[in-house]
């Protein structure tokens, strides 16, 4: 998946096979110019180290409540929606930005 993205990174209209994750397997497509191996292995150490960089969101996302609970506490108010709230600060705190 990274070596997809590395490659539509450089070329958002490039036109490819390849098997997994295998550099060396691509076959270029309906005239597409071949991206160099250097340059498609530079492009997947920056889109690795974006997706590194947002783990704190990932993990955010996986222990926030859900959509209906956020509306429930909203609708029932007082205590359901203060705890509801303070789930939501205990894992922003677990889980702080990346650099903040």
């Amino acid at each position: 998946m990274i070596l997809i993205k590395a490659i539509l990174k450089i070329n958002p209209n490039a036109s490819f096979t390849n098997t997994g994750d295998d550099i060396d397997s691509i076959v270029w497509l309906n005239d597409t110019t071949p991206i160099s191996k250097t340059d498609i292995e530079a492009k997947m150490v920056e889109v690795q180290a974006d997706y590194d960089a947002e783990e704190w969101k990932r993990n955010r996302q996986a222990e926030y409540p859900t959509h209906e609970d956020c509306i429930h506490a909203l609708l029932d108010g007082g205590d359901t929606l203060t705890e509801l709230q303070a789930k939501r600060t205990a894992t922003k705190t677990k889980y702080p930005k990346s650099g903040a």
